[in-house]
C-alpha cells in the first residue's frame, strides 16, 4: 500500500462552478484509503473516495457525505490510482477540484516531486490483494456500454464517435504493463464542443472552461490546436474511465472496454462490480 512522502498543493478553476479552491494532498496512514476533506467547512466534513459515496455524475463525478459534497474528482482520482497511491488525505477549501490544464498531468508531475513510498510503486498491476474478475460484467444503455472481461492483464480499451471530423471514431488501448499513466494517459486534456457550450452554460455548468483548460471544437476543427496526442479525446475518456474506477480503491485485473460511455456508465459498472466482490473473498 503506498502514499505520498510529502504534501503538495495545487489551486485553480473548478470547470463547473467557476470557483477557484485550492487543494493540498497530505499522507494518509495504511489502510486509509483516498478521501476528501472540506476544510472551508466549520466540520471539515470527510469524503470517502468510494464507489457507494457517489453523488451524481452530469459531466464529472460528484462525491458526497450527507450534505457535504466534492465534485469533478476523476483527474486527480485517476492521477492518484495511477501512480499508484492507496492512501492519501485530500483538503480541498471548496466545492469542486480545480479543472488545472484540464488532464492530470499537474497531479501526476506533483506526486513524482515529492515521492511515493510504500510496498510498490506500479500502477494497477495484480497482486496478491488484488481481485480478479472471472467473468463477463457489463452495462449498457442504448449503443454506449462499459464491460469487464476476464483478462490475463489489466488493460483499458476506449472508443468513442462523434459527428464532427476533428474527432470522429477513436479507439485507444492502454496497459499499464507496456506504457506508463505518465506518459499515455495523464497529459489527455478534456474537450468540449462549441455549439453546446452557450447550453451547458444556461444550465448552470462549465462556468469555470476555457480554450485554456479544455480542448474546444467545432465543425470546422479544433479551436485551440496543437493536440498532445492525435487521438487525445479518446485518451482522456480513457483518464476519466480510471478516475471512476479507482472508487474501487484497487482496480481488479480484468480487460475493461468502453463505448461511448459516461461518468454514468462507468460508475454503473463500478457498483456492478463492487456489489459481486463485496460478496465474494479476494483472490
Amino acid at each position: 500500500m503506498n502514499t505520498i512522502k510529502e504534501p503538495f498543493e495545487r489551486s485553480g478553476v473548478g470547470l463547473h462552478s467557476g470557483v477557484t479552491t485550492t487543494v493540498k494532498v497530505l499522507p494518509a496512514s495504511w489502510g486509509e484509503g483516498r478521501y476528501f476533506v472540506r476544510v472551508d467547512l466549520p466540520e471539515k466534513p470527510v469524503i470517502p473516495a468510494r464507489i457507494d459515496f457517489v453523488h451524481q455524475t452530469t459531466l464529472s463525478t460528484e462525491l458526497a457525505n450527507n450534505s457535504h459534497a466534492v465534485r469533478t474528482v476523476e483527474h486527480l482520482l485517476a492521477a492518484l490510482g495511477g501512480s499508484g497511491i492507496d492512501d492519501v488525505r485530500i483538503e480541498i477549501d471548496g466545492p469542486e477540484v480545480p479543472l488545472l490544464d484540464g488532464s492530470a498531468k499537474e497531479w501526476v508531475s506533483a506526486i513524482a516531486s515529492v515521492g511515493i513510498t510504500g510496498s510498490k510503486n506500479e500502477a494497477n498491476l495484480p497482486s496478491s490483494l488484488t481481485a480478479i474478475v472471472t467473468s463477463v460484467i457489463s452495462v449498457q444503455e442504448g449503443e454506449a456500454f462499459v464491460a469487464a472481461f476476464p483478462s490475463s492483464e489489466t488493460r483499458f480499451t476506449y472508443g468513442i464517435d462523434f459527428a464532427y471530423s476533428a474527432i470522429g471514431n477513436q479507439w485507444f488501448s492502454w496497459s499499464p504493463l507496456t506504457e506508463t499513466f505518465a506518459e499515455a494517459i495523464a497529459p489527455a486534456r478534456t474537450f468540449g464542443l462549441a455549439d453546446q457550450i452557450e447550453f451547458l452554460q444556461k444550465a448552470g455548468l462549465i462556468k469555470g472552461g476555457n480554450l485554456e483548460n479544455a480542448l474546444v471544437c467545432d465543425h470546422q476543427g479544433w479551436l485551440n490546436p496543437p493536440l498532445r496526442f492525435s487521438n487525445e479525446p479518446v485518451r482522456h475518456k480513457l483518464l476519466d474511465l480510471v478516475g471512476d474506477l479507482s472508487l474501487l480503491g484497487k482496480i481488479p485485473q480484468a480487460h475493461f472496454l468502453a463505448y461511448k460511455a459516461s461518468h454514468k456508465l462507468h460508475l454503473q459498472l463500478a457498483k456492478a462490480i463492487d456489489g459481486i466482490f463485496s460478496k465474494t473473498p479476494t483472490h
